[in-house]
């Protein structure tokens, strides 16, 4: 009997050079019991490889045993929690894409959790450590380098590195990433070319105020057929997921700038900010003021 591979996935052709990754941080990290941080939310993807001891990891949707030969991802603003009550080791890599990116491959694909890794992983990880020991976090607390303007010096940091520099640290990135995507799966909105050409104007515009007949003449249908269309490939309406962006925008203007609520409102495209106001606190259960209090700006 012929034995066949199992069948893969269909991936989309997705360009590389429109890939915009900026490693904020690269290094590792030795913990005893004081591994230990509630409530973490940051506008940036983590990727942790475990290499001693265990910890856990609590996510919205459950808890997760961090063990040995594994690696793992915390996707941009997923409020969780780490907890460790012995010696543990761990490589880590921060992600950001944030900025203009033509294609965000964190929205484009559902990452699992956690992947099985070789030892030729792990030397990704240490090779990528090495050849940046400038990357490396100056202490674990995460209220300490990632929810301030720190956050941004980490990105100018990047973007002033040489370009040999660059380019090295942007390839160990895209390899410890793409073990994850090998795993990946493409969202269903993702094989509708009408539903990405909108996912990528929202993305684009999202200081300006955008209507419901604007979206579906960019997806060349009608608009009740569209808002049906849209709502039945993402799992919520076109408002809703505009909305959604919007505040995860405002989420990262106030962990990491001193703007007032008004005008983050209003680069936004609220022309109301009681609005906004409302609208920011019945998506993340703070309002701006007592989320910037919890997780932002310090200085």
């Amino acid at each position: 009997m012929e034995i066949r591979p199992p069948k893969k996935h269909r991936h989309m052709n997705i360009p590389i050079e429109s890939l915009n990754l900026l490693t904020l941080n690269v290094g590792f990290a030795r913990h005893h019991a004081d591994w230990n941080w509630q409530g973490v939310s940051s506008p940036f993807t983590r990727i942790f490889l475990v290499t001693e001891g265990r910890a856990w990891l609590h996510l919205p949707k459950g808890e997760i045993e961090l063990r040995p030969g594994y690696a793992y991802i915390v996707p941009a603003y997923t409020t969780h929690s780490y907890q460790c009550d012995g010696d543990f080791a761990l490589y880590y890599l921060h992600v950001y894409e944030g900025f203009k990116n033509v294609t965000d491959v964190f929205d484009v694909y559902e990452f699992p959790t956690e992947v099985k890794v070789d030892p030729i992983y792990e030397s990704l990880f240490a090779s990528a450590c090495r050849a940046n020991p400038d990357a490396g976090l100056p202490a674990s607390n995460p209220t300490s380098y990632d929810n301030d303007t720190r956050f941004y010096d980490y990105v100018d940091k990047y973007r002033k590195l040489a370009l040999h520099e660059r380019m090295a640290l942007r390839g160990f990135t895209l390899m410890l990433v793409a073990r994850f995507l090998a795993q990946a799966q493409p969202r269903m909105w993702a094989k509708d070319e009408r539903i990405v050409r909108v996912i990528h104007y929202i993305g684009d515009n999202q200081n300006k105020h955008i209507d419901m007949d604007e979206l579906a003449t960019i997806a060349c249908v009608a608009k009740s057929y569209f808002i049906r269309l849209f709502t039945a490939a993402l799992g919520m309406s076109p408002i809703r997921y505009v909305n959604r962006k919007k505040i995860e925008r405002a989420q990262l203007m106030l962990m990491t700038e001193q703007t007032h609520v008004k005008e983050v409102a209003f680069r936004l495209g609220f022309d109301d900010h009681s609005y906004f106001i409302r609208l920011f606190k019945k998506t993340t259960g703070l309002t701006p003021n007592e989320y910037r209090r919890r997780y932002g700006y310090k200085r």
